[in-house]
């Protein structure tokens, strides 16, 4: 006979692999700019690009955040596990398990500070080709806006947080 356990086993730094974080800020149909963040793994868990994308998965289902699901809206949840800090030039993101920080151009700290938040896309289809290079604005657009990206993603309004704040 064969048994399936059903023991829960603790999400590992390593699980998803490399994760990484991008910024960009373009423009929204209101005709203003909007602040964007990406997370995705490079998809180099230990054990593969599969075993990411499940650990990514569960790292966003743990905290609430439905993978294809509905928009979350921070600023109506004021009990979301994700917060969003815009401090010397640098987005910095924090959930539990996770601590991620990227440099931030003017035109988005423009936008975030106009706003007040920002769309955060965390997917969990890895992208490799982000992997110790400059993504160009044309790769981060392809990558970002593709359907199979955008259905593998948690969508969230991030409420932006200064130290001023």
């Amino acid at each position: 006979m064969t048994t399936t356990s059903s023991e829960t086993h603790p999400l590992r730094t390593t699980d998803p692999g490399t994760l990484v974080i991008m910024a960009w800020s373009g423009e929204a149909p209101d005709g203003h700019d909007m602040p964007y963040l990406l997370a995705c793994s490079l998809g180099d868990a230990p054990d593969g690009p599969e075993a990411a994308t499940a650990a990514v998965e569960r790292l966003l289902n743990d905290n609430g955040l439905p993978v294809g699901g509905d928009l979350v809206d921070g600023n109506v949840r004021p009990s979301l596990p994700v917060t969003l800090l815009v401090v010397a030039g640098h987005a910095v993101v924090t959930m539990p398990r996770l601590n991620a920080k990227c440099p931030v151009r003017p035109q988005w700290l423009a936008a975030v500070a106009k706003r007040g938040y920002a769309y955060f896309v965390f997917t969990t289809r890895p992208w490799p080709e982000a992997s110790g290079q400059s993504v160009t604005p044309d790769e981060l657009a392809g990558f970002a806006g593709s359907d199979e990206t955008l259905k593998a993603a948690a969508h969230i309004v991030l409420p932006a947080r200064s130290l001023r704040s």
